[in-house]
């Protein structure tokens, strides 16, 4: 049996609705967005200042990055929680290893690299071949990372090199670098996931892991490859943030885990697996950043955007799983019944 009628026999059920999916997604997700930066306009409009959004499209641009790399684990019915851990180690490797010198930025980036590919690696071998739950494996995986964050550098701040704040923060035609490396993940993913054989079966074996063990798909290779390609987005992402930020902190990556999630749910992907939504999750990056600065710019604390950003998650999450149309039945008159007539004596 040839790869190609293996992939075709899988295709009707991750094909089933798909462009229900990706029309119901898409368009919900664009006109939250659209809707979110109308009221912004008209009840905070600090919040759409030219300065404020060009302070918050590369900050958008890093959770864009992020949510990607969530997305592919997302794809395989997993979730990763080592995106903190993850995005805070590349930051002190490319900001404590230079030191303040931009020969030595390369290197750090490789060596950034390397990690990622190690932690990534890590995770494939704990979920996809030893068969371990991907919460308590990447949970795992994150304290060790964790750990070598602490080993480089003690939990004390550094500042980046000026090579690569130009880099990451500068701009080009007034487009911030960031948003630009972000485009170039999106056509990355969305080219491999949707226009290649390989993404093909990656998104065949997470709609279905039982048929495509069945027709011969290699289901532990994909498992693993998905978690090492989300977690050299993650490592790009903390690259960027360590430019973006003039000193960024050791922990810096734990404010990413949960919106990481959030806008892959709100982009219409499902957390049991199967076709991944690109676009809307680059798009609901940009809505729960842009969210962010609507509730500050509201005088609301800051400790509140946490459950602001856990609210949008569950708003997600209900949006693509409940089933709306048996629930509003369930609630609907019913019709009156005809009166039964008495029998006769």
């Amino acid at each position: 049996m040839t790869d190609a009628t293996s992939t075709d026999r899988l295709r009707p059920a991750v094909t089933r609705g798909s462009r229900f999916a990706t029309a119901k997604g898409a368009i919900t997700i664009v006109v939250s967005t659209v809707v979110l930066f109308v009221v912004s306009a008209i009840v905070a409009p600090s919040s759409v200042s030219g300065g404020v959004i060009a302070g918050m499209l590369p900050f958008a641009a890093v959770l864009a990055i992020a949510g990607l790399g969530q997305m592919l684990v997302v794809q395989q019915g997993g979730i990763d929680l080592s995106v903190p851990g993850a995005m805070s180690l590349a930051i002190v490797v490319v900001s404590h290893y230079p030191n303040g010198d931009d020969s030595r930025v390369f290197t750090a980036v490789l060596i950034a690299v390397a990690y990622a590919i190690g932690a990534g690696a890590l995770n494939g071998l704990l979920v996809g071949w030893l068969g371990l739950n991907s919460i308590i494996a990447t949970l795992g995986t994150n304290a060790l990372l964790f750990g070598a964050v602490l080993g480089i550098s003690n939990g004390i701040p550094r500042s980046t090199t000026r090579l690569l704040s130009e880099v990451a923060a500068g701009r080009t035609l007034g487009i911030p670098h960031a948003a630009i490396f972000a485009l170039v993940a999106l056509v990355v993913v969305a080219v491999l996931t949707k226009k290649t054989v390989a993404g093909r079966r990656f998104t065949a074996i997470g709609a279905n892991r039982l048929a495509a063990r069945a027709v011969g798909l290699r289901v532990k290779s994909h498992h693993t490859l998905a978690f090492i390609w989300a977690q050299l987005l993650y490592c790009l992402a903390g690259i960027l943030l360590a430019g973006i930020t003039a000193q960024p902190t050791a922990f810096q990556g734990n404010a990413y885990l949960l919106p990481s999630v959030a806008v892959v749910v709100l982009g219409g992907t499902s957390l049991l697996g199967g076709r991944g939504f690109p676009v809307s999750t680059v798009i609901a990056a940009l809505f729960l950043t842009q969210l962010d600065q609507f509730v500050l710019a509201l005088g609301v604390p800051f400790a509140v955007q946490t459950l602001v950003q856990a609210a949008a998650l569950a708003g997600g999450v209900a949006l693509y799983t409940v089933n709306w149309a048996a629930l509003r039945a369930r609630f609907r008159p019913r019709p009156a019944t005809a009166a039964s007539t008495p029998s006769s004596a």
